[in-house]
């Protein structure tokens, strides 16, 4: 394996806990709301501010944001507060009000993240400066799309790249807003181990309950750090009200994750465990095989009897069956319509293949 291009970050400011911890609201709304929000963010002392100025929307109609009429309000959280201030670029004009404005420090969304397209044109508008830049992962769970956009970046001489990891938009729905399909981003890693990876536990949950449990999920499995919506009043927040946090809620969450090094103990505990979940999935594989053998042979059966490879009705039959019989086990529904959509796939397609 080549070795990665990408160095870990280094930021302004150093953060008050183990890890980085950018904060700050969906959406600057007005200079109040945006001073108010830097003001007790600081006070408590995270100096990494984020907030959107422009907003691609999945609908017409939403609130886009304020657009450039926001850039002298961070101008004063950078000047005033000494804050270190991250923006959403999403075309070549942000990037050229924003550098004009001062600022250095942007992440690319997710929709953006989507396009080859906008990301060439992002490099471009970026090429030689020197700027910080996060890239989000794409809205599908493409690991070559997201891993892509970093590349590109990279060729285009930005010295400072991250990637921040917001989960995915799946069609089956479960307990989060976007599935965090935490596979991928561990597999970016893999790829890139000094590559600065941090979570987004607002868009990933959804909701602000589910904001804690996400973020412990995402600094146990040493992701470098958070990037967090809060908002003074976020009930009457004009964008994504549901997922974000007072700055007071979210110093006490992070206090309280109590993230700990690893015990001598917690190894031969954890060994014991991960040994018996290599026999699970060894077991789990040997089902796998056994299914995709019986697959085979109705392939043959309908095969001989000119039958329809997919039977519409039979899959929805047991799919309805398997997420009853989930639900009594205490499985999640999403994660489960996952599963066996990739397992019926698979199964279509041994069925094709034999069928030949």
């Amino acid at each position: 394996m080549q070795a990665s291009p990408f160095r870990p970050l280094t930021l302004r400011h150093p953060s008050p806990f183990p890890y980085i911890v950018f904060a700050g609201p969906c959406s600057a709304e007005t200079e109040a709301q945006t001073l108010a929000t830097a003001e007790a963010l600081r006070a408590r002392g995270i100096r990494l501010f984020r907030a959107s100025l422009w907003k691609p929307r999945t609908r017409p109609g939403s609130f886009e944001g304020v657009g450039s009429e926001g850039l002298p309000w961070l101008q004063r959280v950078e000047r005033e507060l000494g804050m270190q201030v991250a923006t959403e670029v999403a075309s070549a004009s942000h990037v050229e009000e924003a550098l004009a404005a001062g600022l250095d420090t942007f992440w690319i969304g997710a929709r953006t993240t989507t396009s080859p397209f906008a990301m060439a044109e992002l490099a471009e508008a970026l090429s030689g400066e020197r700027v910080t830049v996060l890239v989000k992962n794409p809205l599908n769970p493409d690991i070559e799309l997201w891993e892509g956009a970093l590349l590109r970046l990279y060729q285009a001489g930005i010295p400072q790249i991250g990637a921040i990891h917001r989960g995915f938009s799946t069609y089956a729905k479960g307990l989060y807003r976007n599935a965090p399909l935490w596979q991928i981003p561990i597999e970016l890693r893999r790829r890139h181990p000094e590559l600065t990876i941090l979570v987004d536990p607002s868009h990933i949950a959804g909701r602000r309950d589910l904001v804690p449990l996400v973020s412990r999920m995402g600094l146990e499995m040493n992701f470098s750090g958070l990037m967090v919506e809060t908002h003074p009043e976020p009930e009457s927040a004009w964008s994504d009200a549901a997922q974000q946090l007072t700055p007071t809620d979210l110093i006490t969450i992070l206090s309280q994750l109590d993230l700990r090094p690893a015990h001598p103990t917690d190894d031969r505990m954890l060994s014991g465990l991960r040994e018996k979940i290599d026999h699970i999935d060894a077991e789990l594989l040997r089902l796998l095989r056994e299914r995709m053998i019986v697959s085979e042979e109705i392939g043959h059966i309908k095969a001989s009897a000119h039958l329809p490879i997919v039977q519409p009705d039979r899959y929805r039959n047991l799919l309805e069956d398997r997420l009853a019989q989930g639900r009594a086990l205490g499985l999640d529904e999403g994660f489960l319509r996952e599963l066996f959509s990739s397992i019926h796939e698979a199964s279509v397609h041994t069925q094709h293949t034999d069928s030949k």
